[in-house]
């Protein structure tokens, strides 16, 4: 949790286990989601839903506990479960019917979609990618060239030597100049104290925990070299038999989710205290400097929250399928939607 590495090793299961999800069940029939939200009237029950987390809870998801507790979600007439995803991971659950919703990431829905696993993203919870290699600032690590020499720590995946390895391009620098190193849940700050000089990680969390221990990072972000690697991580998303069938469902917890993250966006401090309050184990500084660093990056430049472009869906398949991370290129159209989104 406090390094990111939880973080980085679910992106990892989840890649890793699209290839043994069920197989496509269905259309993603987007045009079913114009139908009317389940509503709370008065002898309506709520619909009791799962919305599965993509690790331990941090800011990422403050907009969920906020359209929890704040009574967003049952003003849809949606009871909302929080859950964490256990071994399984978020894709799979949501892809077998554990759970209605989960916290994804673009990079391992892509790679379900390629196996034929039938996940949809139907809400970006951040614009852009947000991620990078850090190091402590006293290694000088500040360049992808730099990172010729030195030992990367990550979790073993294909795509991070991909990723180095492009970057490094840019300089016309060798990939495998870099000693790779698995070093699972370690914490970042132990890690580059002890076995590793540089790591992939999330700069709203483990970025802003080094500012508040006063440990200056230097950051190589991944957008600062390639626009295709700004890609939507993370991300809501549902099944394609959620879609056909409970299109209503849909709508009506992306309407709960988008009023909470409008909240966060609106109000970091109180949104901040809303996700303390339900998580008391978490770091409160953390979680208040953190939210306050995040906020507005959920809409950024984007005309709302939640709304993802076929651009960004494009470009990054196009990157693992040029990279040799996928078999054949993404149908972009069948892996997201906006269709569910609030209108703005």
């Amino acid at each position: 949790m406090r390094s990111g590495a939880k973080r980085r090793s679910a992106i990892a299961a989840a890649m890793l286990s699209v290839v043994v999800l069920l197989s496509a069940c269905g259309s993603n029939n987007n045009k079913n989601a114009g139908s009317e939200p389940a509503g709370n009237g008065a002898d309506k029950p709520l619909t009791k839903v799962k919305v599965v987390l993509d690790w331990t809870p941090n800011t990422n998801h403050t907009g969920l506990y906020v359209a929890r507790d704040k009574g967003y979600f049952k003003e849809q007439g949606l009871d909302v479960e929080i859950i964490q995803p256990g071994q399984d991971g978020a894709d799979k659950m949501v892809a077998s019917g554990g759970a209605e919703f989960g916290v994804g990431y673009q990079e391992s829905l892509t790679m379900a979609r390629i196996a034929g696993v039938p996940l949809v993203s139907v809400a970006a919870v951040i614009q852009h990618n947000t991620s990078g290699f850090a190091s402590p600032a006293s290694k000088g690590i500040d360049s992808p060239k730099k990172f010729e020499g030195k030992t990367y720590g990550g979790w073993g995946a294909p795509v991070e030597e991909a990723v180095i390895g492009s970057l490094m391009q840019e300089e016309k620098a060798d990939v495998k100049k870099v000693k790779m190193l698995s070093i699972g849940d370690t914490d970042f700050f132990t890690a580059v104290k002890r076995d590793i000089d540089f790591a992939w990680i999330y700069y709203a969390w483990t970025g802003v925990e080094a500012e508040l221990r006063g440990e200056k990072l230097n950051m190589v972000y991944l957008t600062d070299y390639s626009d295709k690697l700004d890609y939507y991580t993370p991300l809501l998303e549902t099944s394609e038999k959620m879609i056909a069938e409970k299109p209503e469902i849909v709508k009506a917890f992306v309407a709960g989710a988008a009023e909470g993250y409008q909240f966060a966006i609106d109000h970091p401090e109180d949104a901040a205290e809303v996700l303390i309050k339900a998580e008391p184990d978490l770091n409160a500084d953390l979680v208040r400097a953190s939210q306050k660093w995040l906020s507005p990056k959920y809409t950024d430049d984007a005309s709302q929250w939640g709304v993802q472009k076929k651009e960004v869906w494009v470009n990054y398949s196009q990157w693992m399928f040029e990279h040799k991370l996928l078999e054949k290129e993404l149908d972009a159209d069948k892996a997201f939607t906006n269709d569910f989104l609030p209108k703005a």
